[in-house]
């Protein structure tokens, strides 16, 4: 049965397909629009715990996520970012992720041929570290701490398992697509499952609202993901850790 959700997708769908219906490249590169930004509560056992900082932006050239993760200490709060490029069908392009404080590890995931190279630095002074993975271009990063690459993933099943038509989207419902994914943190690659099923009503800041759920499965536990019609990232549960990531 296909379930049919309500909503334009608008620029968030285009993110994977713009690749599809790009003109040949100009000498200058088009000027980036924004398709999404904001933050992130996170929550561990209903108290606020850290904050995330995202911006999503693309142009026919492709697109680059942004994000900074922040904990909620007062005396010293450790602080991490992160940059994922992104080629217009959606391929691997660079992924960069920095602590900036308290420590300055760095680490950076770039193409080489049929390989995704890591190279990490624990300190700026020490050789860097070479990891390489025998994964395809195509593989999503989902790092730790940053949960916008959850709603990045959740694009790609858009416009892998799901049928745009007239500005509404078609999704087979509890069917399940497989990805594969990095974590560059872990330093480890794993395979991950994600389905739609279906809408359903969801408190989000103490007020009930009806969401596009999917579900991610893997090894690691299952994640609960709710959208809105815009396939926004609006709530994250994830109950074997009792956590939850809410929009602000």
């Amino acid at each position: 049965m296909k379930v049919r959700t309500a909503g334009m997708v608008g620029i968030s769908w285009l993110l994977l397909i713009s690749a599809a219906v790009a003109g040949p490249a100009k000498d200058k590169e088009p000027a980036y629009q924004s398709v999404d930004a904001g933050s992130f509560g996170v929550f561990m056992n209903g108290r606020r715990v850290a904050t995330e900082k995202f911006s999503i932006q693309q142009n026919p050239a492709g697109s680059v996520a942004t994000s900074e993760f922040k904990t909620e200490v007062a005396t010293a709060p450790a602080v991490q970012s992160s940059e994922l490029q992104l080629e217009p069908n959606g391929d691997l392009r660079k992924y960069e992720w920095k602590e900036v404080s308290p420590g300055k590890a760095r680490a950076v995931i770039t193409p080489n041929d049929n390989l995704l190279i890591e190279r990490s630095t624990n300190n700026p002074q020490d050789k860097e570290e070479e990891h390489p993975f025998l994964l395809p271009l195509s593989t999503s990063v989902l790092d730790d701490y940053f949960f916008i690459h959850r709603e990045i993933l959740v694009w790609k099943y858009l416009a892998t398992g799901c049928r745009q038509d007239k500005g509404q989207v078609a999704c087979p419902q509890d069917q399940q697509v497989k990805f594969g994914a990095i974590n560059p943190h872990q330093r480890s690659s794993l395979l991950v499952s994600m389905a739609f099923t279906g809408k359903e009503k969801t408190p989000v800041h103490g007020v009930e609202r009806e969401l596009n759920h999917f579900l991610l499965k893997s090894d690691a536990g299952d994640w609960s993901l709710w959208l809105d019609d815009q396939f926004k990232l609006v709530r994250i549960l994830v109950p074997s850790d009792n956590t939850e990531v809410v929009r602000d």
